[in-house]
Parts: C-alpha cells; sequence; structure tokens
C-alpha cells in the first residue's frame, strides 16, 4: 500500500474520520420564529407528490395534444392521397370518362378506408370537382376537406366553434 492510500484510508495525517449525516437522521431543530430547520423524509414526500400533482395537468396536456398533431397529420397525408386518387382517375383516358359522382366515390372509399377517426360518428370528407384549363388543355381540381375530431385539441377547437378543418386539393391535366 502507498503513502497515498494509507493516509487517505486513515484520514488525513492521523485525524479522526468525522461521521457525517444525512439530514433525514437529523433531528428537526426549531430556527428563527418557531420554524423547523431540517425536513423529515415524510415532509419532503409530501412536497413531492404536490409538486407532481401540479405539473401532471400540463404533462398530460402536451402528451394529448401530441398525439392529436400527429394523428391531423396523417389525416391531412390520408386526404392529399384521396385528392391525387380522384383527379388520377377522372382524368386516366378512358371511354367514357368517370363523371363526377363516380370521382367522389373513388375519394370516399380512399378516406373511408384510411382516415383515423374516434368515436360512433366520424365525419365523412367532402369532395369538390372543379372542371377549368390551363394554357389551354382541360385540367380537373379534386379538393376534398375534413373536419378533424381528435382525442383533445379537435374537440376543444369544436366546442370552441371553429372545426379543425384540413383541406388538400390536386389538379392534373386530362391526358
Amino acid at each position: 500500500m502507498t503513502w497515498f492510500q494509507d493516509s487517505a484510508r486513515q484520514g488525513c495525517r492521523g485525524q479522526k474520520k468525522q461521521r457525517h449525516s444525512s439530514p433525514a437522521d437529523a433531528e428537526p431543530t426549531l430556527g428563527k420564529g418557531g420554524r423547523q430547520g431540517v425536513k423529515t423524509r415524510a415532509q419532503q414526500h409530501g412536497a413531492a407528490v404536490v409538486e407532481f400533482a401540479l405539473i401532471l395537468p400540463i404533462l398530460l396536456g402536451l402528451l394529448v395534444g401530441g398525439i392529436d398533431a400527429s394523428l391531423a397529420l396523417y389525416d391531412k397525408a390520408v386526404i392529399t392521397n384521396a385528392s391525387r386518387e380522384g383527379a388520377r382517375a377522372g382524368i386516366v383516358a378512358r371511354n367514357p370518362l368517370l363523371n363526377d359522382a363516380q370521382i367522389r366515390q373513388v375519394v370516399t372509399q380512399y378516406a373511408q378506408s384510411a382516415l383515423v377517426s374516434f368515436g360512433t360518428n366520424p365525419s365523412q370528407p367532402t369532395v369538390v370537382i372543379q372542371k377549368a384549363s390551363l394554357n389551354g388543355d382541360p385540367t380537373l381540381r379534386v379538393t376534398v376537406s375534413y373536419t378533424f375530431k381528435g382525442i383533445g385539441l379537435g374537440s376543444l377547437f369544436d366546442s370552441l366553434g371553429k372545426p379543425w378543418v384540413l383541406q388538400a386539393s390536386t389538379e392534373m391535366v386530362y391526358e
């Protein structure tokens, strides 16, 4: 054993080690004004429970908000793809071309199978079909709107009178 290890074991130059006690082992003492100077474990545990109770609603709000935002982004991607499917089905060269009702059916079938909705009465997407021209070429625009309900934020917006409406539009040129 080296001198350094030996002195560290015995204490600094032969001095006796002092025993340090934790605050939980300490006796509560009265300070100025009659207050206790050291808190016991039970008091510290009670403070932790109160702090957790104050923070829990904020944490749950962040969790539900994150889940709702993720579901809204997913549903937005679904209605975007549904509008693309409807526009593609409407412009593909076939004889006869699909009419507006058939294009709406394509969009609705795609959206119903993929949209995430909660509750017994899910909202249906709204489909608007517009025919126009772009630089002399005939075009077809399919716009899909969907009222997002969600599990927290969507219901909150609904109760405030401003529903959360997701919208996607696709315009394609006829072949």
